[in-house]
């Protein structure tokens, strides 16, 4: 008898030690990254979003595609969105330009003139990017229209001007990379549904690593010429792990000039 006592008092004594082991609330200890050299985690690698945003950031359900004689050919696929709160919150005037922007599509998208497509659209179009790790600079390269910015992680610098990509300081915050986005230029769109912004867009991106080939992205999004108040964005993105992984040159460039300028032709091309 006295032995089994003995036993149930060593496996309740080991029963209380693993319970207080455990995190408060039931909470699991938070992912800590792998580090580079000066100690910061390790965001180095090809990454991807895996979801429909670059169609449409809120959710929607499936359309046909632009060409009918094409069947199935490019439809629009089925999304839940990215949008926390499901919302977009637009003044009215620029709620009726999103509108007309989704309305001409097919016209105005700057996609289809293989511009460089922004932020945070360059993170969810389907399509890799590359982001490459230094003490002073962040390098991001994306597949799309050869795009490519730089995210400067010393003292905060200004743009000289507004460009495509726009201007990018970013600092750590333990183990989420922030980056302060400003000086893009109001001609990019968040999508091919027309969600569109203004000359006074501001973005904080949020990079957060969460397992050893997966991180969280958010993004809030604001423009006082356009929006009634910030919103966010926010979707997991996956690392490429295959062989020989890599953000291969897809310039579309060259696929774009009939679009552009095929009018100016004095004979219409075959």
């Amino acid at each position: 008898m006295r032995n089994r006592l003995t036993g149930i008092a060593a496996a309740a004594a080991l029963s209380i030690f693993f319970l207080s082991a455990r995190p408060a609330n039931g909470q699991t200890p938070a992912y800590r990254a792998p580090r580079t050299a000066d100690g910061r985690p390790n965001l180095n690698g090809i990454w991807q979003a895996m979801n429909t945003a670059n169609w449409d950031l809120q959710g929607h359900t499936a359309v046909a595609g632009p060409v009918p004689a094409l069947g199935a050919a490019f439809f629009v696929p089925s999304g839940t969105g990215i949008v926390e709160g499901e919302e977009i919150p637009y003044t009215p005037a620029a709620a009726a330009k999103k509108k007309e922007n989704a309305a001409n599509w097919m016209k105005l998208d700057p996609e289809l003139k293989c511009y460089m497509p922004g932020i945070p659209r360059a993170t969810y179009m389907p399509y890799p990017f590359q982001i490459v790790q230094s003490k002073n600079n962040i390098l991001v390269t994306y597949q799309f229209a050869g795009a490519v910015r730089v995210i400067n992680m010393g003292s905060p610098t200004k743009a000289p001007a507004d460009s495509w990509m726009g201007w990018s300081n970013g600092r750590w915050e333990g183990e989420t990379l922030v980056v302060d986005v400003t000086s893009q230029t109001e001609d990019s769109w968040f999508d091919r549904a027309g969600n569109y912004h203004g000359d006074a867009l501001h973005v904080v991106e949020r990079y957060t690593p969460r397992s050893p080939d997966t991180m969280m992205y958010e993004a809030t999004i604001e423009d006082p010429s356009v929006f009634t108040r910030p919103w966010k964005i926010s979707m997991p993105l996956y690392r490429h792990v295959e062989k020989n992984a890599q953000v291969i040159e897809a310039k579309c460039v060259e696929f774009s000039e009939e679009f552009l300028y095929g009018e100016f032709r004095k004979k219409p091309a075959k």
